[in-house]
């Protein structure tokens, strides 16, 4: 799988650059190990359930939700609460939208405990996100790779490494074209958190 750890590498004229904007060092090192360590302690983390062929099973990681307001959001069919925002999630949404001049109603937190924790291929293309959804994804903690593969040809393969403190921001027609995951590792992974800032409508 090529690698874009850079965005001006040899490789990365094949992977359309205006449906990514990556800053690598988004937190500085202290500020991010200290936002881990906070959401760590402070989160309601919870384990859902998940539809796998004809079983029911525990999706492998940990979420919450945070947003606007008394909102509930629908996800593979199930309605999840939100929780209320905090002032250091606050604070995240708000240095991104200034930076970038994009807006977020809420935030979706992944916790990845270990390498065996993952999130399968997908897209977050639901009508819950409008169409060209913006998300601004920042990385805390173990470095994990962000796979990409083109939805008409699994051939068409990219990894991005996403380091501690890290910001990729998806947006135009990526979650259209391209599907995404973070795999599980063969070699051991210490925990990461990973906050996705969305525009969401709620129910």
């Amino acid at each position: 799988m090529n690698q874009l750890s850079l965005f001006d590498n040899g490789d990365f004229y094949e992977f359309p650059k205006e449906l990514l904007d990556f800053k690598e060092q988004f937190l500085c090192i202290e500020e991010a190990d200290a936002l881990k360590n906070h959401l760590l302690k402070t989160v309601p983390w919870k384990q859902n359930t998940q539809k796998m062929y004809d079983k029911t099973v525990l999706t492998p990681r940990l979420t919450a939700w945070y947003g606007d307001g008394e909102k509930a959001y629908d996800l593979g069919e199930k309605e999840y609460g939100v929780n209320s925002w905090t002032p250091e999630l606050i604070a995240i949404k708000e240095k991104i939208e200034k930076l970038f001049n994009y807006e977020f109603n809420s935030v979706l937190l992944n916790y990845y405990r270990d390498a065996n924790d993952s999130v399968a291929w997908h897209r977050d293309k639901e009508s819950r996100y409008g169409n060209r959804p913006v998300i601004a994804s920042v990385s805390l903690g173990q470095t994990r790779n962000f796979d990409f593969r083109k939805v008409d040809n699994y051939q068409s393969k990219y990894s991005l490494p996403l380091p501690n403190g890290s910001l990729l921001i998806m947006k135009g027609e990526l979650q259209g074209k391209w599907q995404h995951r973070i795999a599980k590792s063969t070699t051991p992974m210490r925990e990461r958190i990973n906050l996705t800032f969305r525009l969401t409508r709620s129910l």
